[in-house]
Parts: C-alpha cells; structure tokens; sequence
C-alpha cells in the first residue's frame, strides 16, 4: 500500500472515530456504524488502532460481534427503527421537500430499517 492510500484510509477513520463521539452525545446521531467503518479503516492503514476500538471496554463487544457473526443487538435494532421512523415522520409531515424528494428517502429508510431487522441478535448456537 503507498503512503497516499494509507493517509485516505487514516483520514476516513479519524472521521468516523470523531463522528462517532459525536454519537456519543447526540442521541440520534449512530455511533457504532461509524466506529465499525472505522475499523474497517484502521485495519487498513494502523491495524493496532483497529484492535484498540475492538477491545474498548464500552462499544468493542459490539464492534466484535458485528465482526464475527453480523449481530445487532435488539435494542440496537428498536432504536434504529425509531429513530429512522422519526426521521421519515419528520420529513413527511414538516420538512417543505417536495413529495418527490421525501418519499425515496423514506424508502432507503424502509430498505435500511428491513436490513437492520433481518440481522441476527444473539450468537448461532453450536451443536459441539
């Protein structure tokens, strides 16, 4: 990998590290999508920064289960759906957009709030 591709890959998970935070105190604002892009990043270009978010005491169990098995916990899972509900009502009901513009919106919604849903909440049992 050059130096170049290796300073886009650091910059892109900076970013989502600090959008993340963001989430930390904003209550709609996601954090966990972003520290996993952010990851995905580190593992690029700091692979010991990558491993720092997976063992951090707060978000690394999420981060790790979303890893290894593609887990979103349930709660994960209603407040996404809340929120982007929220949102869709939001830009329906009180957001001047023209109809055009607010019902494709909502459809990624819909399309995110159904993938978000579909994913497993707890570990595949094994039969070993």
């Amino acid at each position: 990998m050059n130096h170049l591709t290796r300073y886009v890959y650091l910059a892109v998970a900076w970013l989502c590290v600090g959008l993340g935070i963001i989430g930390v105190v904003l209550p709609v604002f996601p954090t966990t999508p972003f520290l996993i892009v952010a990851v995905w990043a580190f593992s690029r270009s700091s692979p010991a920064l990558a491993e720092k978010i997976r063992h951090h005491p707060l978000v690394g169990r999420y981060i790790r289960d979303w890893e290894s098995d593609g887990l979103i916990p349930v709660w994960g899972k209603v407040f996404a759906v809340l929120a982007m509900a929220g949102s869709a009502s939001y830009i329906l009901y009180f957001n001047p957009l023209p109809l055009w513009v607010s019902l494709p919106i909502c459809a990624v919604f819909i399309a995110i709030g159904a993938y978000v849903v579909s994913r497993p909440s707890q570990k595949p049992i094994s039969n070993d």
